[in-house]
C-alpha cells in the first residue's frame, strides 16, 4: 500500500496517518510511528503535529513501519523513489534488498552474527556502495523492539543466533556517503525511559496516558492528540523529557548530498524452522 500510494507533493503527515490507520484497520496496532526518512536521512523521521513537509519528485524515502498484536511485533521497511526514477538510485535500493535476501538465507540457529553481517557487507560492496556500519538489525522480544542481539551490517559481532527467537534484519546501503550516521534534529518519536515522580498534574496525567496506550514501545507526539490539544501535548512532553521520564529519538543522517537505502524483514526462528513474517 505504501509503495503504491506515495506521490510527489503528498504531506508526510497524511501518508503516515494513512499507513497507521491501515494497520489498525487490520486488527493490530502500530509498533512504532511510521518512519519516513528521506535521501541522506537513514532513520527516525516521523511527522510531528501539524507537520507541513511534503514529498518531492525524486526523493528516496525509507518507509519503516511495524505492527504489533498484544506486544508481539513485526517490523519491516522498504525504500522507494518518489515519482521520477533514477537508475543509480534504483541500484542502491537493489543493494539493500539483495543484502537482505542473502542474510535471510543465511540466518538460522547457531549461525555466527559476524557471518550474517559479512554476507550483508559483501553484497552491498558488490553493488559498489557502502553499508551503514553504525546501524544494525536487532532481536525483538514481546513489547521490546530492540532486545538482546544486534545483527551488524558488516562482518563484526560476537555470539550466535539462538535456537529460537525473533529477529529484524535491516541492511542500509549508502551512495556518496561515509557509511556512518550522526544524530540530527529531534524526530518526533518518543519512548518511556523510566518511572519518575512528576509533580506537574498535566504531565503526570499525560504520562499515565502514554503508559496505558503505548507501554514500552515508541510513540508519536501525533498520537498524544487523543489526550489533549497541541499546546497541552507539547508542554507535557517537554516536562516529561526534562524529568527524564521519556526520551525523543533524533533523526539519523549520513553526510549532506548522500543517499541511503534500507530494506527490512522480520524472521521468526522456532523449532528449527524460520519464518519471514513480513513478506
Amino acid at each position: 500500500m505504501a509503495v503504491k500510494e506515495i506521490k510527489p507533493s503528498m504531506r508526510l503527515y497524511d501518508f503516515a496517518e494513512m499507513l497507521e490507520a491501515k494497520i489498525i484497520s487490520k486488527g493490530a496496532r502500530p509498533a512504532f510511528p511510521v518512519n519516513l526518512s528521506i535521501n541522506n536521512e537513514a532513520a527516525h523521521y516521523s511527522p510531528k503535529i501539524n507537520d507541513t513537509k511534503v514529498f518531492s519528485n525524486g526523493d528516496v524515502v525509507k518507509i519503516d513501519l511495524g505492527a504489533h498484536i498484544d506486544g508481539y511485533i513485526a517490523d519491516t521497511a522498504v525504500t522507494v523513489i518518489v515519482g521520477e526514477k533514477n537508475h543509480e538510485l534504483e541500484r542502491l535500493i537493489q543493494a539493500a534488498e539483495g543484502a537482505l535476501e542473502k542474510a535471510i538465507m543465511v540466518i538460522g540457529p547457531g549461525v555466527a552474527l559476524r557471518e550474517i553481517g559479512g554476507v550483508i557487507e559483501e553484497t552491498i560492496v558488490g553493488y559498489g556502495y557502502k553499508p551503514v556500519i553504525n546501524l544494525s538489525g536487532h532481536q525483538i522480544d514481546r513489547w521490546n523492539l530492540h532486545a538482546g542481539l544486534s545483527i551488524n551490517n558488516y562482518r563484526a559481532g560476537l555470539g550466535k543466533i539462538p535456537e529460537e527467537g525473533v529477529f529484524a534484519i535491516e541492511p542500509f546501503a549508502v551512495f556518496k556517503g561515509n557509511g556512518l550516521v550522526k544524530e540530527g534534529e529531534p524526530g518526533g518519536i518518543y519512548r518511556i525511559i523510566r518511572n519518575a515522580p512528576i509533580r506537574d498534574r498535566i504531565a503526570r496525567e499525560l504520562f499515565e496516558f502514554i503508559k496505558e496506550n503505548f507501554g514500552t514501545l515508541p510513540f508519536s507526539e501525533r498520537w498524544c492528540l487523543q489526550f489533549g490539544d497541541e499546546k497541552t501535548v507539547r508542554r507535557g512532553l517537554l516536562v516529561l523529557q526534562r524529568m527524564g521520564a521519556i526520551m525523543q529519538y533524533r533523526v539519523l543522517k549520513d553526510v549532506p548530498g548522500s543517499v541511503v537505502s534500507q530494506a527490512e524483514h522480520t524472521v521468526v526462528i522456532r523449532k528449527g524452522e524460520k519464518y519471514v513474517t513480513t513478506r
